[in-house]
């Protein structure tokens, strides 16, 4: 604040000439600064001059403006506060609030990761074709976890591990095979971690973004990257094929197939398919990471990942797949959303 007293590169005059001019006339005792002990230098028969007492007003405008200014500074962090944690209203679907990232992190891939990794699981499905290792997010304190239809389609049991590494097992509540969504629900989960759902109709091409989920089993792990593109056509099965992915699926999730652009990526879709507009990520998605969280910087979900391309098949060699390319897809957020309500219904199908 001492700034907001000085003059233009003369300090002295500032901070003595005003109180003097204000003793000089009376008003020693309400001066801010207090005056000094001596009195002001009054050449013989003149008196003090009024470019001091005029000077000495400038503080006192000074302050108001900047009290002013505060004010509006604080209805900016307010706002501010209100973006990191989610609050406020969104036209876009069912709103869902939780764990954020703090404002000094804000913008970090460690900020995002510490915050958001609590409320990301790994799913183990088992079924007639073997197991399964996906991802999911946890988007209510009692256990509701958002995940892709193909990770847990046809399980005859579902067992979720948690970051702290506690175990639970999860039932079905609804899926949508058309949008390659499932709700599942932990059996006997309080007080867990959730996550933020944010707008992914507010993503652009170039954002950065942080990808966390379970490749090869690998629990919690941190991508990061951008958004590459966005509404692409993505194309995905709507179901496994047994004879295609039973040896895959022992191992991190397999390469689920996918077309885009009239071409197959990582074996047959199928005839059981279905199309969703899709956001692109370079962000490294690997067999596993199915069902996991897109995340942008603020630490909002913004996407479910749900396909990858693999530059090559793993059937000579009995891997789950080979690393990414920095082709991966995302199930926008909004689409989540907006899908939430049937999905606790029991699902469209």
């Amino acid at each position: 604040m001492t700034d907001y007293y000085r003059g233009s590169g003369d300090e002295g005059s500032e901070q003595h000439h005003p109180t003097q001019g204000f003793q000089g006339q009376g008003f020693q005792g309400s001066a801010y600064p207090p005056p000094p002990s001596y009195g002001p230098t009054v050449p013989a028969g003149g008196t003090a001059t009024v470019t001091a007492h005029r000077r000495a007003r400038r503080p006192v405008a000074l302050l108001a403006a900047v009290a002013i200014a505060a004010a509006v500074v604080g209805g900016g962090t307010a706002a501010l506060v209100g973006n990191y944690t989610g609050g406020g209203t969104d036209s876009t679907g069912t709103a869902v609030s939780g764990t954020t990232v703090s404002q000094s992190s804000a913008g970090t891939v460690a900020g995002v990761a510490q915050a958001v990794a609590p409320a990301i699981v790994e799913i183990n499905a088992t079924s007639t074709s073997g197991e399964s290792t996906g991802s999911g997010v946890i988007i209510t304190s009692d256990g509701e976890i958002v995940t892709n239809n193909h990770v847990i389609a046809g399980a005859s049991s579902i067992k979720v591990q948690l970051s702290t590494g506690k175990s639970y097992t999860a039932q079905v509540v609804g899926t949508d095979a058309d949008k390659d969504l499932a709700l599942i629900k932990l059996e006997g989960a309080s007080g867990l971690k959730t996550a933020t759902l944010g707008n992914s109709d507010q993503a652009k091409v170039g954002d950065q973004v942080v990808a966390i989920g379970s490749p090869e089993g690998l629990t919690g792990t941190v991508t990061s990257g951008i958004i590459s593109a966005l509404n692409r056509d993505v194309t995905v099965a709507k179901e496994q094929d047994p004879s295609q992915q039973q040896q895959p699926q022992q191992r991190g999730g397999g390469n689920w197939p996918f077309e885009f652009g009239g071409q197959q990526f990582n074996g047959d879709t199928g005839s059981s398919k279905t199309t969703y507009k899709a956001l692109q990520t370079d962000a490294s998605l690997n067999p596993g990471n199915s069902g996991g969280a897109l995340i942008n910087m603020n630490g909002e979900i913004i996407g479910i990942n749900s396909a990858m391309y693999a530059p090559s098949s793993s059937s000579a060699s009995g891997s789950s797949g080979a690393g990414s390319v920095g082709l991966g897809f995302a199930i926008p957020v909004n689409t989540v959303k907006s899908d939430l309500a049937a999905l606790r219904s029991g699902g469209t199908g």
